[in-house]
């Protein structure tokens, strides 16, 4: 209906919804992203007993998710103040999660995020 220019017999009730719906879902899917990619790079950085062994695989994944967040982002550019405003709970989730699965003491890593978000775009960096 929309292609045919019939706007007076679009359902706007359903359009609106599923306009809503693809918002919520690349709203999600970023912050998973952006909370993996997160993860990664605590365990570059603080991971040590097992970096030799993983860090090719890791920053594999580091690569992966900068990928995918700027596609993300290409595709819908008016995500980017929205990944801005999620960073720090995103942090917290990584570091707990990096914890969990390291073993290593939550409270010995950073409380705040380790780079700015600049930094964490930027295919070129690392921490």
């Amino acid at each position: 209906q929309l292609k045919n220019q019939e706007f007076f017999s679009l359902d706007l009730d359903n359009l609106i919804e599923e306009i809503e719906d693809f918002s919520r879902r690349d709203r999600q899917k970023l912050a998973s992203l952006l909370t993996r990619l997160l993860e990664h790079f605590l365990k570059l950085a603080y991971w040590q007993s097992e970096k030799a062994r993983n860090q090719n695989h890791w920053q594999g994944e580091v690569t992966n998710f900068r990928v995918q967040i700027r596609r993300l982002l290409k595709d819908s550019p008016s995500l980017r103040p929205y990944l801005a405003e999620i960073l720090d709970d995103c942090y917290r989730d990584s570091r707990k999660i990096m914890a969990q699965r390291s073993g290593l003491n939550i409270e010995t890593r950073p409380e705040h995020t380790i780079a700015n978000l600049d930094q964490i775009l930027d295919e070129d960096w690392l921490p």
